[in-house]
């Protein structure tokens, strides 16, 4: 039996500092390719009637209802630059075939270019001392510019984020053990995301109550080599509340979060770590070995 390949059309559109159009229909999702990793804006008289989801470097568009004429924002999260999508939403008209996916491309028909510090790293030998110069120049301390940033990211609205020359989007080991970084607090810790800035690194850590009472967040209770911790709120509301959640931000230096975290020791381990002293005081405690 032969295979037969179906292929699909893609609309190509070429960015070149104009807002691109992107007709949509009702009910029917469309795709955009970016093949890159962006945060996306969407107008809030849009956002109720628009789905927007974004994986892999593809962009998944939806309206469930007529939209008029609106622009959405694509930052991209390493270089901060932006790209402007005019969409408008239209019930489909009989017969109306579904509408084709886009790729975006730069306007000479390549791929989107990166941050410009990181494509004239190699073309530039002179630019490292630059960028020394400069970190020699800031007046404000590589890890306030991290949480900052970082916090930008996460709460604040698509906007207001300042772009920042030189941060980058790091990798994130996943999944990522985190039973040792508040281990007197009941507290849920899951990694989100991290950047780096020169030898600098943020990660962001959601922190979830798991206890029916109110928890007080104290840096001193972290567990860890950090250079900096700052929580977004100083503190958790009980388990099923809406202030049950919040972000803590963790500043390393040479390398991400995973090193600096602490060793989970296993209960044997422990015993067997144990004193002699309290070692044969637990022979004597529990009997005959």
């Amino acid at each position: 039996m032969g295979l037969i390949a179906t292929v699909h059309a893609v609309e190509i559109l070429r960015w070149e500092r104009l807002p691109l159009a992107v007709p949509l229909v009702v009910d029917e999702e469309r795709v955009v390719f970016i093949d890159r990793n962006v945060r996306i804006g969407v107008p809030d008289s849009v956002g109720p009637h628009l789905r927007v989801q974004s994986a892999g470097g593809a962009i998944y568009l939806r309206a469930s209802e007529p939209i008029p004429p609106s622009r959405l924002q694509l930052q991209d999260v390493e270089s901060g630059a932006l790209i402007l999508l005019d969409i408008a939403a239209e019930p489909a008209k009989p017969g109306q075939p579904a509408l084709e996916p886009v790729r975006i491309v730069d306007g000479d028909g390549g791929a989107l270019p990166r941050a410009a510090a990181a494509a004239n790293t190699s073309e530039n030998e002179s630019e490292p001392r630059d960028a020394a110069r400069a970190s020699s120049r800031r007046a404000t301390p590589v890890s306030v510019v991290l949480t900052r940033y970082a916090a930008q990211n996460l709460y604040a609205p698509l906007r207001t984020v300042e772009p920042l020359a030189g941060i980058g989007r790091a990798n994130l080991r996943r999944p990522l053990a985190l039973d040792t970084l508040l281990p007197t607090l009941p507290v849920h810790a899951q990694a989100m995301a991290a950047w780096r800035l020169e030898d600098h690194w943020v990660t962001a850590v959601k922190l979830t109550n798991t206890s029916a009472r109110p928890v007080v967040l104290d840096p001193r209770a972290l567990q860890g080599d950090f250079i900096a911790a700052t929580f977004q709120h100083p503190t958790l509301g009980p388990v099923g509340q809406s202030a049950d959640t919040t972000v803590v931000y963790l500043v390393t230096r040479g390398h991400g979060l995973a090193p600096s975290l602490l060793p989970k020791v296993a209960p044997i381990d422990a015993a067997v770590n144990l004193p002699p002293a309290a070692a044969a005081g637990q022979t004597e405690a529990g009997g005959p070995p």
